[in-house]
């Protein structure tokens, strides 16, 4: 069973009803995957949240898992960061999304491919 960590990016297709996205999602969890989202991931749609959709989100993360930011994802992210900021723009935000695909093992469902540079992270493509 493979863990799968969506990024912000990609909750906001499937809050906007990206069907073919959706259907990915669905296609995943029938399969057997198990979908998790960081809690930067959560803020970073509650602070984008539309009037009206907060039922809609709040169904949405009842469905997921979520990983935990620990200490350790911390200074993996510092890490990433130390590497990649300057060569790749990687911000925070980012750095803490892929620590926690790398430690809990995880392939990450993005779209922004440019912000993960690392090579110690698997990326999720459809």
């Amino acid at each position: 069973m493979t863990k799968i960590l969506l990024d912000s990016d990609v909750i906001i297709a499937v809050l906007r009803r990206d069907q073919r996205v959706k259907d990915e999602l669905r296609a995943l969890e029938e399969s057997g995957h198990q979908i998790y989202y960081t809690p930067i991931a959560k803020a970073e749609i509650y602070h984008g949240m539309r009037e009206g959709e907060e039922e809609l989100v709040k169904a949405f993360f009842s469905d997921c898992l979520s990983f935990d930011i620990t200490d350790e994802t911390g200074e993996t992210a510092g890490r990433y960061l130390k590497q990649y900021q300057e060569s790749h723009g990687t911000e925070i935000a980012d750095a803490l999304v892929a620590a926690a695909a790398s430690l809990n093992n995880a392939e990450l469902f993005t779209f922004n491919h440019k912000h993960y540079p690392m090579k110690d992270i698997k990326i999720y493509k459809i």
